[in-house]
């Protein structure tokens, strides 16, 4: 099931879910959905019993009750983990940033790629990478969602989008589940812009910590989240797109990951546990950055990233700080 949240004519908010080509916000069936009507999070815990429940009160309904179209965050996230699940965006991603800033050194990279054939070893994966999900820590508090602006921090003159499916934890994950138990907390997905300063990324991760400056300022989801139960047996087979300005510049998909959800799932709740709110995201589909397409995004930009059968978020971008 598709759901939102949105704002009623008296103010307050409500969940609203897509049926029969409209959305129908859930705060007049409080009474019998409960806390699901509020909060979207409790909404996608309830699985397809409560998505049961739902359909059978709306076709008894008579329309849906008014509601503000302005989109809002769906949920407010606790946290945030990134994962970085795609060997193919790494290389291409590094080789697209030595192309920009170290051409140097990019020309190098393609002679030992003719020569040998396979990718250069300093734009693979450190070793960790293929042991271990790894993931970066962002900002649950910098999250924007359809239509808002984009920031351009004064520090950064290279501003990239990243296209990544993006899932929310709706049920309680103790501290050393398997993969399918993990698999099972997993409530929702949708559209994420996982946008970077390029050029304070490198010095970054050069110190021997993840990104902070780097990423922290802004991420984007979009304003609608699909139940998992439609989402996460064929994620792998998901497609996406990015237009700037209205101008396909990349297309993509979420094939080959190194580990899958419920794996990295797993590795984020080991020795901590995790609670209904979390927010992580699969990292970059292959191809779908502005390094590996050779775009980045200028002030005044349009950018739109959409995942077929999830979602599409659009935002303008901004002028430096």
């Amino acid at each position: 099931m598709r759901f939102k949240r949105v704002r009623l004519e008296n103010g307050e908010t409500s969940v609203a879910a897509f049926f029969e080509g409209r959305w129908w916000p859930l705060a007049p069936f409080e009474g019998e959905l409960g806390g699901a009507a509020r909060d979207l999070i409790q909404a996608l815990a309830g699985g397809p019993p409560l998505f049961e429940k739902i359909e059978g009160l709306l076709k008894a309904a008579d329309r849906p009750a008014p509601f503000d179209p302005a989109p809002l965050l769906p949920f407010s996230p606790r946290t945030f983990r990134d994962f970085m699940l795609y060997e193919a965006h790494v290389v291409g991603a590094t080789k697209g940033w030595l192309r920009r800033f170290a051409p140097r050194a990019y020309r190098a990279v393609q002679l030992y790629e003719r020569v040998f054939g396979r990718p250069h070893p300093k734009v693979r994966p450190k070793p960790l990478w293929y042991r271990r999900p790894i993931y970066y820590m962002g900002n649950p508090l910098s999250f924007l969602t359809e239509g808002e602006e984009v920031p351009w921090p004064g520090y950064t003159r290279a501003l990239d989008f990243e296209l990544e499916l993006g899932f929310v934890i709706a049920r309680p994950l103790g501290k050393d589940p398997s993969p399918e138990e993990a698999a099972r907390a997993i409530g929702g997905f949708f559209v994420l812009n996982d946008v970077s300063a390029r050029d304070v990324q490198a010095a970054e991760m050069q110190s021997g910590f993840g990104p902070v400056k780097a990423k922290n300022f802004a991420t984007g989801i979009g304003a609608e989240v699909v139940s998992a139960d439609e989402v996460l047996p064929r994620w792998q087979h998901l497609s996406g797109e990015v237009r700037i300005n209205d101008e396909a510049v990349c297309r993509g998909s979420a094939e080959g990951p190194r580990f899958d959800l419920g794996e990295a799932v797993a590795y984020a709740a080991l020795g901590e546990g995790l609670v209904p709110g979390e927010a992580m995201a699969t990292g970059t589909f292959p191809g779908c950055s502005g390094l590996e397409a050779g775009r980045l995004l200028a002030p005044g930009d349009r950018v739109e990233v959409r995942i077929e059968g999830v979602g599409t978020l659009k935002n303008p971008v901004g002028s430096p700080s």
